[in-house]
């Protein structure tokens, strides 16, 4: 980050509300300078935050200002003889100031006076004086957030305008809370006073405190994007040996669980898996946990394979604006042929009439597509196993190929959902 003295951000000053802007910017610095996730950087970007509430609101702020930087940018540079590095301590700070007074709420005189501690001993005076420009001035931010240009360019050359907006839309408004229930064929939606798009799902609106809500403690539910469990929706029903690749955080293993299998679930870090112990252990359902890695796991075949493999995860943009700014087509061509490869040996884990799943939450079709038909052409012992509109919620439909793409707009009327990628081959 520059600025005057070119310094690495402050520690968090300890002043009523100042302490938790310190975190949003350093949190925001982890993001746009160093590339590190929003989630991942939390921890360090928070540390000395003794009040959840002021973790939560450096999270929130950081991600507003994440979601509307494009916006929020163009009025800074509006208000400037010359634009401002991007890594300007300057910009970071007039960026948290303006989504606080612009978008948030905050009366203007504590949306600024929050954030020039930050800036003291640099550039205060050149903060204030552009707040105070923009503020007389009746700045205003667009109903819409534009989305990052690369971002635009490449999702309107794969999907068309209309995906675009839809986008825009989405990012607007906070995504609902989708919960998947531990009985596959159960209808909450009354019990929850929700409404349920497929069986063994329901959703909520945005804000609800999830450990509070009924069923959390029995182990009821677990939260997951309705479009994050098509996936092991269409693997079907039990009984048999499933093998879930890349299982963390757990959703997916507790489906296959819930849906009668018998389950190996394998991720290569053991945090991750700690995690998906703990979501076992609350739902009470039974899998294998395995610290391995998709590239070399080895064991005898799977009736069933499901590799919701990594990617750039462009898709949950919603929930993770962070992944607008930090992922570039060189990342999502790496993603690409690691999925390829992971791919390729998921196949030889799978028994001859078994089923293999792949998806990713990505938008972009080299993670996808591209993948799916380079494995078809590769592997003549596989072929597609087309999805039928009907094992899809209502709104959804399978591409040409049977194939399900998750775009911006789907199921709009109900709250959206996360943008993703499914394609199922059965082996010969």
């Amino acid at each position: 980050m520059t600025d005057q003295t070119r310094r690495e951000p402050q520690a968090a000053p300890q002043a009523a509300g100042v302490a938790a802007r310190a975190a949003a910017l350093r949190l925001l610095d982890a993001v746009l300078r160093k590339g590190l996730p929003l989630e991942s950087a939390l921890d360090n970007a928070a540390r000395g935050l003794e009040r959840a509430d002021d973790r939560a609101l450096a999270h929130a702020l950081a991600a507003e200002v994440l979601r509307r930087l494009t916006d929020l940018d163009a009025l800074i540079d509006s208000a400037t003889a010359k634009p401002l590095p991007p890594d300007a301590k300057a910009r970071f700070a007039l960026r948290i100031a303006l989504v606080q007074a612009l978008q948030l709420g905050t009366p203007a005189h504590a949306a600024i006076s929050t954030v020039l501690p930050l800036v003291d001993g640099g550039p205060r005076k050149l903060v204030h004086g552009v707040f105070g420009t923009l503020n007389r001035n009746g700045a205003r931010l667009p109903e819409l957030p534009s989305l990052p240009e690369g971002v635009a360019q490449r999702w309107e050359a794969a999907w068309g305008e209309k995906v675009v907006e839809a986008a825009q839309h989405a990012i607007a408004v906070p995504p609902p809370l989708d919960l998947t229930l531990r009985d596959p064929q159960a209808d909450g939606a009354e019990q929850f006073n929700g409404i349920s798009l497929a069986p063994g799902h329901v959703r909520l609106p945005a804000g609800g405190h999830v450990p509070e809500l009924p069923g959390f403690a029995d182990g009821d539910w677990w939260v997951q994007d309705i479009s994050a469990s098509l996936p092991a929706r269409l693997i079907g029903p039990g009984p048999g040996r499933a093998l879930d690749l890349c299982a963390a955080p757990g959703g997916k293993t507790m489906q296959l669980a819930a849906a009668g299998w018998d389950v190996t679930a394998v991720d290569n870090a053991d945090q991750r898996l700690k995690r998906v112990r703990e979501n076992l252990t609350r739902t009470r359902l039974k899998a294998k946990l395995v610290n391995g890695d998709a590239l070399t796991f080895s064991d005898d075949p799977y009736d069933a394979v499901l590799l919701d493999a990594p990617c750039s995860a462009t898709g949950i943009f919603r929930r993770h604006p962070d992944v607008l700014h930090r992922v570039r087509p060189r990342a999502i061509a790496s993603m690409a042929e690691r999925q390829q490869a992971m791919l390729a040996r998921a196949a030889g884990l799978v028994k001859p009439g078994g089923v293999l799943v792949y998806s990713v939450c990505s938008l972009e079709p080299e993670e996808g597509e591209r993948v799916a038909d380079a494995f078809l052409a590769s592997h003549a012992g596989f072929t597609a196993d087309p999805v039928s509109a009907a094992e899809l919620p209502a709104g959804l439909l399978p591409d040409k190929d049977g194939r399900v793409r998750v775009l911006p707009g789907a199921l709009a009327e109900q709250g959206g959902a996360d943008g993703f990628f499914v394609a199922r081959f059965r082996r010969g």
